[in-house]
């Protein structure tokens, strides 16, 4: 529990009197996404039972507060429209606090003679990072810690921002940025539209946008997340997202699309707004909370609802599982970890969990947290491979 304890304390404190902020309040959430396979609870924390029931009314009682619209941008994990699907899964964190994943969780002596074999573990949690494709085809690697800056844009390491009052283009010039496994980026547009790549994605998009003219982009595969600035505040230019199995045209929302070359299906899931998903059969229009699913091999688009906190908590910090299989859940793994996963019987693959991960988390403390739930006996880490049996 090295949130700092000192810390920790004085968060709780706050938000027991109702004085604490977003910034405090993501501090806090944070500390318990990220500390789920706690032993022991502090004493200096009170009784553990009461701490969490206090922090679950306080979380309630600040989500009320909200407004439906804001009339002015907080920080989306906490917006309303968001953060009531978060809800639910921090309450099972404080609920179920001593576990990642709350399946029914195995005695630890039914396993005690499981051997853990672990050979010169290389995994890695993901970072900041991104390969950025300028217009002369130069590749350059942006990373934390490392500065780029042109007449055109800027990067910190964590994030690209493009300048468009300073663009010296007067047709579209197009720019890639790929996001290697392992790796995440935040990227602004020339219109102030954010971005946010997963692991293992490209975009391509122009330095600067034609004033007046649709704003076109393209997702050419991965995962992001789009926070579109609206038509009005650019000419009453629409936005749109290009992908080879569809097209999706926006006029100021907030959506999540994922389109990974090794996966059978596109998903575009609507946070806000709306947006019409268009392929060379049909046309969905998606109204909040809905996710289109087209299916690669006919083309077919089908609409569901789903819970969308599970779809973009990966922009957030964390991955947040609902009823899936090990088998999913380690392919997301993989591209954030940069590893190889093998699983001993088909079984194992397919066991279900529901859960939330902090994206900060080793891959050990993860390992060790499913192996607990009893639905893998046990697992090897040789260098950035892994084995589950």
């Amino acid at each position: 529990m090295d949130l700092n304890r000192q810390n920790f304390k004085k968060l709780l404190s706050k938000l027991f009197k109702g004085s604490i902020n977003n910034k405090e309040i993501d501090s806090l959430l944070w500390f318990f996404l990220i500390n789920q396979n706690i032993k022991s609870w502090p004493q200096e924390f009170g009784d553990k039972t009461m701490v969490k029931e206090r922090i679950y009314k306080k979380i309630q009682s600040r989500l009320e507060k909200y407004p439906s619209k804001s009339p002015q941008k907080i920080i989306p994990f906490y917006n309303k429209r968001i953060f009531k699907y978060a809800i639910a899964a921090s309450v099972a964190l404080l609920i179920t606090f001593g576990y990642v994943f709350n399946n029914e969780v195995k005695s630890p002596n039914d396993d005690v003679n499981r051997e853990v074999i672990i050979v010169d573990n290389k995994i890695q949690t993901g970072t900041n990072r991104a390969i950025l494709t300028i217009e002369n085809g130069k590749e350059i690697v942006l990373e934390k810690g490392k500065d780029y800056i042109t007449d055109n844009l800027e990067s910190n390491g964590e994030e690209i921002v493009y300048n468009q009052a300073s663009n010296t283009f007067k047709e579209e010039v197009y720019n890639y940025i790929t996001i290697p496994r392992g790796g995440q980026y935040l990227l602004t547009l020339s219109d102030r539209t954010r971005v946010w790549l997963n692991s293992e994605s490209q975009l391509k998009y122009p330095v600067s946008f034609i004033p007046g003219k649709i704003r076109k982009v393209e997702l050419v595969y991965g995962e992001a997340f789009f926070e579109v600035t609206s038509s009005t505040e650019n000419e009453g230019a629409s936005f749109e997202v290009k992908h080879k199995m569809q097209n999706v045209e926006v006029l100021g929302t907030e959506f999540n699309i994922k389109a990974y070359l090794d996966e059978d299906f596109v998903f575009t899931t609507l946070v806000e707004g709306k947006v019409s998903v268009v392929n060379g059969i049909s046309n969905k229009v998606l109204k909040p909370t809905q996710q289109s699913v087209i299916n690669k091999f006919n083309d077919t688009i089908k609409v569901y609802s789903v819970n969308v906190y599970n779809e973009i908590s990966w922009k957030h910090g964390v991955f947040a599982f609902e009823k899936k299989p090990l088998k999913e859940i380690m392919k997301v793994m993989s591209r954030w970890y940069n590893m190889e996963v093998e699983f001993a019987n088909k079984d194992i693959e397919e066991a279900l969990f529901n859960g939330v991960l902090g994206k900060e988390q080793n891959i050990e403390d993860i390992l060790s947290a499913i192996k607990e739930t009893g639905n893998i006996d046990s697992y090897e880490i040789h260098k950035t491979s892994i084995l589950l049996k």
